[in-house]
C-alpha cells in the first residue's frame, strides 16, 4: 500500500512530513489496536505507510482522506490494483468532511487515526471536537509540545486555553514520542502520538447543543493572557463587567489569589455557563 518515498516531493503548504520508521509504525498500530469488527478513518495517508498496517487489520471499512492531488491518485491506484473492497478513498480537504455523516452512513461510530498536518491540527481538532458524538476514540500523531499542552494537569506550566477545550469533551493520553528522523523529510520539531476518548461521565458540562462555546473561548482568552498574574488582577475584574461578583466567581471556583493555571476544567465550564445564562 505505501508509496515508494523516492518519488515523492513533500508539499510545505500541506505541512508534510512522511513517517518511515518501521518500529514507530509498529507501536503506533499497537496503540491503535484496530480491530476487523471496526470503521477506521485515516487522516492525511500520504504514501501509505500507516494505511498499510490498518489495510493488514481488515476493519469493516477503512476511508482514507488525502488532499494532496499526486498521493490521492497513488493511493486510487494501489487500491484498484489490491482489490481493497473495504477501502475508499476520498480527495478533499479534512476540514470539510462531515464525519457525522459517515457515522450516519455505516450505522456505527468510527475510529480516525493519522500523522495530522502540523499547520492544521487545532482547527482540524476542533473540527472533530464539534462532530465527536459519531467518533470512538482518535488516536493521532502531532508536535509534542501540542501534545503536551492537551494533556496537561491542571496546575502545570503547559496546561492553558487547549488543555481545557479539548479536556472539557475528552480523556486524553500520551502514548509515545517520536523522533524527528522517523520522517522524511525530519520536521524541526519533536512529535507525540497521543489518544482522545469522548467523555461518557459528564463531570460537567460539556461543548455542545446546548453549551456556550465562545462564552468558553472568549473567558479562557482573557484569563489565560496574564496567566501569570492573580485572577483578582484582571480576571476577577473581567468578570465583574459581565455581571459576575468576586463571591460568585469564587462560589464558581474561581478564587482571588489563585492563577489561571489552578484553575479545573470544571469550573472553567461552570464559569462559561454562567456567562451564558445557563444554568451548570
Amino acid at each position: 500500500m505505501t508509496v515508494s518515498l523516492t518519488h515523492v516531493r513533500a508539499r510545505k503548504r500541506f505541512g508534510q512530513h512522511f513517517l518511515h520508521d518501521q518500529s514507530v509504525l509498529a507501536a503506533i498500530h499497537e496503540a491503535i489496536g484496530l480491530r476487523s469488527t471496526q470503521h477506521c478513518v485515516e487522516i492525511g495517508p500520504g504514501t501509505g505507510a500507516l494505511t498499510e498496517g490498518l489495510v493488514a487489520a481488515k476493519p469493516s471499512s477503512l476511508t482514507l482522506i488525502e488532499i494532496d492531488r499526486d498521493l490521492a491518485a497513488r493511493l486510487r491506484r494501489r487500491i484498484h490494483a489490491e482489490n481493497l473492497d473495504f477501502c475508499r478513498l476520498v480527495e478533499s480537504d479534512v476540514l470539510n468532511f462531515n464525519f457525522i455523516e459517515l457515522a450516519s452512513e455505516l450505522g456505527q461510530q468510527i475510529h480516525i487515526v493519522g500523522n495530522l498536518p502540523y499547520n492544521i491540527s487545532t482547527p482540524l481538532l476542533f473540527h472533530l471536537m464539534d462532530q465527536r458524538a459519531a467518533i470512538s476514540d482518535q488516536v493521532f500523531m502531532l508536535q509534542k509540545e501540542v501534545v503536551d499542552r492537551i494533556i496537561a494537569p491542571v496546575g502545570s506550566s503547559d496546561y492553558g486555553r487547549l488543555s481545557v477545550m479539548m479536556q472539557s469533551c475528552y480523556q486524553a493520553w500520551h502514548l509515545l514520542d517520536v523522533p524527528a528522523q522517523a520522517f522524511h523529510p525530519p520536521p524541526k520539531v519533536l512529535s507525540s502520538v497521543f489518544r482522545l476518548v469522548v467523555r461518557q461521565d459528564h463531570r460537567w458540562p460539556q461543548p455542545g447543543a446546548d453549551f456556550p462555546q465562545e462564552k468558553l473561548e472568549t473567558l479562557l482568552r482573557v484569563g489565560f493572557e496574564q496567566r501569570r498574574k492573580m485572577l483578582r488582577a484582571h480576571l476577577l475584574r473581567w468578570l465583574r463587567d459581565q455581571g459576575v461578583e468576586a463571591d460568585e466567581a469564587r462560589a464558581l471556583g474561581f478564587e482571588p489569589e489563585a492563577r489561571a493555571q489552578e484553575i479545573p476544567v470544571s469550573a472553567w465550564c461552570a464559569m462559561a455557563m454562567r456567562l451564558g445564562g445557563k444554568r451548570a
